[in-house]
């Protein structure tokens, strides 16, 4: 009888249960409302109404030890089936189906399946992955369930995708496990045979080739040889033939197949495109061979047993190979330094190898390091062809004409810009070599003209100006044009330690005496005695010194003491001058005369002529700048003067002065060196203070206006133009101390 259903009296429904939440069932796919929950459980666990059962996994004997879930403990691990299928073929008279093989893999750690039918030669079928790896489901009705490990062995027949497939084989690992979870394999199951295959195979067994095949094994040669390479420098003179040069390249010797290569080594501007083969790799036939008839020569011989010709005729070999047309190829028994070799027609010398051939050779057929001794092909070239530079057409310079010459793009001369930047104008430094010359010749009308040539130090170019002489006639103005001047030899050109006071140089035709420097040329060569030999007083008193023996020194040293008729130790110039011609014949150049007479002289002081340069400097800067503001500035001046406790005195401090400058933004102010002279030469008072109304009135460039110093020579330059006359500023030269030193 039944328990009444009563307090106390029924059993707890909670009793073994341990989950009570509530289930997420509906949720959104796409915006549409959906039930997801058909194999989810309800509360407590129990089966909701309309669910479905979860499809059950591969159950596997547990074992002792640690519960490690299948996807941890089968990773890795699969069974291996070999299957088939049968495929059904339509309206084909050859076969009315076919058996396709594959093979089965079931992954033990999620229960997927992939199928993998193997590759059939010239089969026609897109063969391979024969289905992807996923869990496959059983047919219809149970399509709800999965297939499992319990569904496989061997034998049984798997219906995946409306495909029967027969497991007939499993591999030892398969074998082993099934055996495991208690399963008995049974043994191999025969598959049967491929109509199409069996009658593809018959046909190909009834196929012959047309003709015999004779197997040549070259694989030993190639596993043994692959990527050794013989590498010789090779040399061909090709001179003989018209525009026909030398050549050199490189020849490579394949061992692995015993076929050559040749790649020129193009030099740099030869004027040929750089090819990487010349010769393309191939085998290198010792003589050029003809032009054969189409089967004359072929690589194996056949011979005709009986039967007709073509089809249904019977052939051998000919291992006598009666007839064969055999060509001698180059081998490497062949190479030595200093032999030739027939490429095509082109007779290369081998000149050198690399160490790898010399090595080969030494192993190979024990030559000797004499053996390998390179040949110098580069003593056998032909002496070049020398380029002639064409005759200079007067159009441009020379140096112009002469890049479009050396170049096919025509390219501007290059200037040395280094020398021009250290000897190009700079302050009052002009680093321009000025001197008085006079036509050397004979024609009265050209003997009176003087010239003035100016030698640029920081290009080597000449300018030659000719003065203006009233009455003369003669147009005066530039004469020649600023330009490098050649020698008279026609290759060098005139440099600066060409030109000295009593030299005669020809520019451009012409020859010109040097009689006279101005003092900034005298200056600058006395100072680079090193590049002026005429300038150096060691060079000229030692050359003097050496030439003079003992009655020529008494003779000397009789005729200056006959000149010093006061008897004071001294003489002019000209006196001095005739005195050492006299004696020395030409030994010493005017120069030269003049340069001793400089270091052994009273100078006379020129720092007037220096400080009218400097005020002309700084008028000059003031009227680049059209600066015109002198009566503010004194005005400032006159100021700053009053403001003082002596009063008014015209003169104010140095420092002052600098900074009204200063203020004024006065142009000679960006050059420091240039002020400062203007304020060493200015007027001062016995407390150094500088006079401002006569420094203001000397840089007024408006109202006083100093004209640049130009070149002004000691001589005049009018018809009387002597060269005995000497230089302004020696007043006289103590002979005494001359006469000491050349003892």
């Amino acid at each position: 009888m039944a328990l009444p259903f009563l307090p106390g009296q029924v059993f707890d429904r909670k009793l073994g249960k341990d989950k009570f939440h509530k289930s997420h069932c509906f949720d959104y796919m796409n915006d549409v409302s959906v039930h997801v929950g058909e194999t989810k459980q309800g509360i407590g666990g129990e089966r909701m109404p309309g669910g479905k059962q979860p499809a059950p996994s591969s159950k596997y004997p547990t074992g002792e030890g640690s519960q490690a879930p299948a996807w941890v403990a089968f990773d890795r691990q699969v069974l291996c089936f070999d299957a088939y299928f049968k495929e059904a073929v339509h309206e084909k008279r050859e076969e009315t189906y076919r058996i396709r093989k594959c093979k089965i893999y079931f992954y033990l750690e999620d229960d997927s399946i992939q199928i993998i039918e193997s590759k059939v030669e010239n089969s026609g079928i897109p063969q391979g992955t024969h289905m992807r790896r996923h869990r496959v489901p059983l047919p219809s009705p149970n399509d709800d369930k999965f297939y499992v490990v319990d569904h496989f062995n061997v034998g049984e027949k798997l219906e995946i995708y409306s495909k029967v497939y027969h497991l007939t084989s499993c591999d030892e690992f398969t074998k082993n496990f099934l055996s495991k979870l208690g399963v008995k394999v049974k043994s191999r199951v025969p598959t049967p045979d491929d109509p199409y295959t069996k009658h593809r195979k018959e046909e190909q067994d009834t196929m012959q080739p047309l003709r015999p095949y004779e197997k040549e094994d070259t694989r030993r040669q190639f596993l043994e040889n692959d990527r050794r390479v013989l590498r010789f420098t090779c040399y061909w003179d090709d001179t003989d033939c018209m525009f026909g040069d030398t050549r050199i390249f490189e020849m490579h010797y394949f061992l692995a197949d015993d076929t050559l290569q040749f790649i020129e080594k193009v030099p740099n501007n030869s004027g040929r495109d750089s090819n990487a083969n010349f010769i393309k790799r191939d085998k290198l036939p010792k003589q050029q061979p003809p032009m054969k008839q189409p089967g004359v020569q072929t690589d194996r011989t056949v011979l005709n047993v009986f039967g007709p010709m073509g089809l249904g005729g019977r052939y051998i070999l000919d291992s006598l190979k009666t007839g064969a047309v055999h060509v001698d190829y180059y081998h490497h028994r062949d190479f030595t330094i200093g032999s030739y070799i027939n490429a095509w027609g082109r007779k290369m010398l081998i000149c050198s190898c690399d160490e790898f051939t010399q090595e080969f050779y030494k192993s190979t057929y024990g030559l000797t390091d004499s053996s390998f001794k390179p040949i110098d092909f580069e003593q056998r070239n032909r002496s070049p062809v020398q380029r002639e530079i064409p005759p200079y057409n007067g159009f441009g310079s020379e140096e112009d004409s002469l890049c479009n010459c050396l170049s096919l793009i025509a390219k501007p001369p290059r200037r040395d810009f280094i020398k021009f930047m250290e000897k190009d104008r700079h302050g009052l430094e002009s680093n321009v070599l000025r001197f008085v010359a006079r036509m050397d010749t004979s024609k009265p009308i050209n003997c009176d003209r003087v010239f003035i040539i100016s030698y640029f130090l920081s290009d080597d170019t000449v300018l030659i100006f000719e003065p203006p002489i009233r009455n003369s006639g003669i147009v005066s103005g530039k004469f020649n044009k600023r330009d490098a001047v050649k020698k008279p030899d026609g290759e060098t050109y005139y440099k600066a330690p060409d030109l000295y006071i009593g030299a005669i140089v020809t520019l451009n035709g012409v020859s010109f005496k040097l009689i006279d420097a101005d003092e900034y040329a005298v200056n600058y060569m006395e100072k680079n005695a090193a590049e002026f030999p005429q300038a150096c007083i060691n060079s000229v008193r030692s050359k003097l010194k050496q030439n003079l023996n003992d009655d020529m020194f008494r003779q000397l040293q009789l005729n200056i003491e006959a000149q010093d008729r006061k008897k004071i130790g001294t003489i002019g110039f000209d006196a001095f001058k005739n005195v050492i011609q006299n004696i020395t014949g030409d030994l010493l150049s005017t120069h030269e005369i003049m340069t001793v007479a400089r270091h052994y002289s009273n100078m006379s002081d020129n720092s007037s002529d220096d400080c009218m340069k400097i005020i002309a400097r700084a008028q000059e800067v003031l009227r680049k700048a059209n600066w015109e503001d002198f009566s503010l500035m004194q005005d400032r001046c006159i100021y700053m003067d009053q403001g003082k406790q002596e009063g008014e005195t015209g003169h104010i401090g140095r420092k002052e002065l600098e900074n009204i400058c200063k203020s004024f933004k006065l142009p000679i102010v960006s050059k420091p060196d240039l002020l400062q002279k203007v304020l060493d030469i200015a007027h001062r008072d016995a407390s150094g203070n500088i006079d401002f109304h006569k420094f203001i009135q000397s840089i007024n460039w408006r109202d006083n206006p100093v004209a640049a110093q130009r070149f002004v020579p000691s001589q005049s330059l009018g018809e009387k133009v002597s060269s005995a006359s000497g230089p302004s500023n020696i007043e006289s030269i103590s002979y005494s101390s001359i006469l000491a030193d050349l003892k």
